[in-house]
Order: C-alpha cells, then structure tokens, then sequence
C-alpha cells in the first residue's frame, strides 16, 4: 500500500504543479526585465477621476530574446489615490484585448497593474525595495501576485517640453488570475472580520507585513489587500500588495497613523489579530525555517544597491528575525500586541 502511495504522490504531484505553473502567463514565467515604451500624458491621466474611464495608448516592448521593438494597443488610467496626488508617475492599469495579446508575451492577461517610481529621481532603489517585497513573500505562502521587473522607456506628452527619461517599474497581475491559479474567486465588499480568514494565511499575511513594517492595509476595508475564497473548502485568503509606506521602503513620502501610536514608518508594530497559540507559534516556525530563501530574495538584487544601503538593508531584516527567535522577543512584539477588537 505505502509504494501505491509513493506512487501516486509522483505521478500526482508533479501534475499538480504543473497545471500551477501553466495557470502563470509567460509574462511572469522570465525573472529578467523586459524593456517597454510609454508614451501618455501624465498630467491628463492623474487628470481624470472616474475609474471606469480608461485612455487609449500603444505599449511598445522587446519581447524576451528579441531586439526588436513590438506594440499593442492598450487602455490605461491611474490608480491609486495617495500616489495620484502626490506622485509625479501614478501607478496605472492597463486593459488589453484577448484578440490583441495572442501569441505575445502579454498573452493570458486581460489587465495589469505597472507600479512606477514616485517621484522624478534617478535612483530606482525605492522602486526596487517594493518590488523586493512581493519576492520576499514568495517563500512564505503560495497566494501571491506575480511580479515582473520592467526597463521604462518613458515620454511625458504633456510637458512644454516632451520629456523622456528611463525609470524602472514592474508589472503586477491581475488578482482574477491568482485566483484562478488556486481555484477560488475574487470576492468583493465583504466588510469580512479578520477573524474569519483561514487561520494559518492570515497569520503569514500579518507577520509578513510586520516584517516589512507595513501598517497601511486592511483586510477588513481591503485597503491595499485582496481577499480569494477557495471554492473547495470556501476559506478565505488575503493577498496583499503595495509595500511603499512600509519602513523596509522607506520611502521619503512614506507616513503613519498618528493613531498607532509610532513615529516612524521603520518602527516595526504586528497589527494581527490573536489567533491560538499552536498555529501562532507555527507559523513563527516557518518564518524562521524560510531565513534563508528569504534573505536569498534579497540577495539576488545586491549588486542593484549602494554597499551601504545593502547593509542596512540586512541589518533591517536581521532585527526582525532576531525579535523571532527570541521567545521574549516574540511574546513582546506580536504575542502581546496581537488585536483582540
């Protein structure tokens, strides 16, 4: 009986992850960046208010192992209301057509995120910190967003003077698709109690965001987070994004509810809900048990920072795992910080 089982576990499993992997576009199957053009008119976009008026662009890009330059038609606006306001680049959306994205790199994504840097700076490291976020979650739990680095090649239509400028943003996919890939659907409005998540993915959410230093979410509002219920076992799963008020960031712009009671976006403070110490205590386990890939995320964009912004860096993620592997260290920060109300 136990070689039946070994048997099906090998013939089962490697099927399993396969499906997995074809369920992910190959826009996000290639870590490399890709190199795309831009040309919008950023004023007119920031401009417009109404999120179900999308403006016609063209997206120009290499694909992967190609010289050449390609183009689709898009649709695009921006999101995102804080970086509306006080960011020169906002974060857009892009729509594409079915009929336009076949035998592409885009195809099997109808819609997009592409986060870019804030500001009009040279150094792309803030955009990198965030980007290193969704790869550091990665480790920790299987329902992520895919992520891709991409090359910008950016014009400003609306300047007195067309500007073009290279800035590095990546790609974000849709959170339909991360709900396809796990067989749940996206679930909307729910005004859902933290407290009905599904216990363990709750708990990698929340101590995720207190390793990063993020306070700005919510699972409740879902404010910076999305929830997926699993049509199998009907469990609710956050997923998170948008990392650049987190103090792993640091972003100059970055800031905290006054009402949280820190004084900075670097003070790390757990936000999570109590859940039973078993499964508590687990997941701390896992936390510690996946350092080093984790830590490896991080290292594979070393040569992308400054020595010493790297070694801060480090030194920022080995706090947070030197409070984890101190049993006081624990207790004070998230066992006794955990929410009750």
């Amino acid at each position: 009986m136990k070689y039946l089982s070994l048997f099906l576990i090998l013939i089962f499993v490697p099927g399993l992850l396969l499906a997995q992997q074809n369920d992910v576009s190959k826009l996000f199957l290639v870590e490399t960046p890709l190199d795309i053009k831009l040309h919008i008119g950023v004023k007119d976009v920031k401009g417009e208010k109404i999120d179900t008026v999308y403006t016609s662009s063209m997206l120009y890009y290499k694909s992967d192992n190609n010289s050449a330059w390609d183009s689709i038609q898009i649709d695009l606006r921006a999101r995102g209301e804080y970086r509306r306001r006080e960011c020169y680049y906002p974060p857009l959306r892009i729509k594409m057509k079915k009929k336009n994205t076949k035998g592409t790199v885009f195809e099997g994504n109808k819609s997009l995120k592409l986060v870019m840097p804030c500001k009009q700076v040279k150094d792309n490291s803030l955009i990198l910190r965030e980007y290193l976020c969704y790869q550091m979650f990665e480790p920790i739990t299987k329902y992520t967003f895919n992520t891709r680095l991409v090359n910008i090649d950016f014009t400003d239509d609306n300047s007195k003077k067309v500007k073009n400028v290279q800035i590095v943003g990546y790609f974000i996919e849709d959170d339909d698709l991360v709900a396809k890939r796990w067989n749940g659907k996206v679930m909307e409005n729910l005004n859902l109690h933290p407290k009905a998540l599904e216990d363990s993915n709750a708990l990698r959410h929340d101590m995720f965001q207190y390793m990063v230093a993020n306070t700005d979410w919510s699972t409740t509002f879902l404010h910076n987070a999305k929830l997926i219920q699993l049509n199998d076992t009907k469990k609710y799963i956050p997923l998170t994004y948008d990392f650049d008020m987190s103090g792993f960031v640091d972003a100059p712009y970055a800031v905290v509810d006054a009402s949280l009671g820190i004084g900075s976006v670097r003070e790390r403070l757990y936000r999570g809900f109590c859940r039973s110490d078993d499964v508590t205590q687990a997941i701390r386990s896992e936390f510690i048990h996946k350092e080093p890939e984790i830590m490896g995320a991080i290292k594979a964009y070393e040569s992308s920072f400054s020595p010493k912004e790297y070694s801060g860096i480090i030194k920022y993620m080995e706090d947070f795992f030197e409070t984890f592997k101190s049993d006081a260290g624990f207790k004070k920060e998230i066992i006794d910080k955990c929410r009750t109300k």
